[in-house]
């Protein structure tokens, strides 16, 4: 799929976060935006998938570690035919299969329940020395946050996949800068993110710019040396695509109200 294909699909995709976490009035539409680029790349040109076959033994798996992020997740999943989208309008309500977390039990398309952060990766380092274990040609992807990475279990689990060789494995890291409580730096500074992932023996692809749909097509095209995982460092922008919630940490879980939403919808228009 070409980078203008991939760019409405993104857009829709940003139409459907907005949409969800309004119908709810509630939800993470923050970082739901800022990894819209990178899923809907993954999910389109590079997971091996099949929204017919979802269990496929063989299929590639992938892991949102920041699984608060779930409405970018169902709206990629939508996009590429697992779910219907009707399904948004029950979003975060009382026995719908979209809660506020991904549940790999209630929905097509989802290999990780998750919603504990520090642990997806954990799971997806899980998945691919499993693969290796059973030789089968899969691969394994997983989303982090860059406030998750101040976890202590994700560095165990970057350790890990380093020393069991695990050349099936990408993690992305939506690096753009703000958590719940404040930036990066004020809660718990991550230093240079970039040196301590390649001390850790990853391959790193750094992306100045986590929206730009060339940069990451090749970032997730490019063949690592054998035995090593690969990382794709991507430095975004919260709340990408809505004027009044880029780079404000005020929106990492906050539902836009209608008048917002309006605006938002306006601003996103084709």
């Amino acid at each position: 799929m070409t980078t203008v294909e991939l760019s409405k699909i993104c857009k829709q995709v940003r139409r459907h976060i907005i949409n969800m976490t309004a119908n709810a009035n509630s939800g993470h539409p923050g970082g739901s935006l800022s990894i819209t680029e990178l899923m809907t790349c993954l999910f389109f040109n590079h997971m091996r998938i099949d929204p017919k076959d979802p269990r496929n033994p063989d299929r590639d798996r992938f892991v949102l570690s920041k699984g608060h992020c779930a409405p970018c997740y169902y709206a990629v999943l939508a996009e590429r035919g697992f779910i219907d989208p009707a399904e948004f309008e029950n979003f975060r309500q009382l026995h719908s299969i979209l809660q506020g977390h991904p549940d790999c039990k209630k929905v097509p398309g989802i290999d990780a329940s998750t919603g504990s952060l520090g642990q997806g990766c954990s799971i997806a380092v899980g998945m691919a020395l499993g693969a290796k274990l059973e030789k089968k040609d899969i691969n394994v992807y997983t989303v982090l946050g860059d406030g998750e990475c101040q976890e202590g279990q994700i560095w165990e689990a970057l350790m890990s996949a380093a020393h069991f060789k695990l050349d099936n494995l990408t993690v992305i890291i939506d690096n753009n800068g703000l958590q719940i409580d404040g930036s990066n730096d004020e809660v718990m500074s991550l230093g240079d993110l970039a040196a301590k992932i390649k001390a850790f023996g990853f391959e790193l692809y750094e992306l100045p710019d986590g929206h730009d749909l060339e940069a990451i097509e090749a970032a997730f095209s490019a063949k690592t040396a054998p035995g090593k995982p690969k990382c794709i460092l991507a430095h975004t922008v919260k709340g990408k695509g809505v004027s009044y919630m880029e780079n404000q940490v005020g929106w990492h879980g906050k539902a836009p109200n209608a008048e917002q939403r309006a605006q938002a919808l306006k601003e996103l228009e084709d």
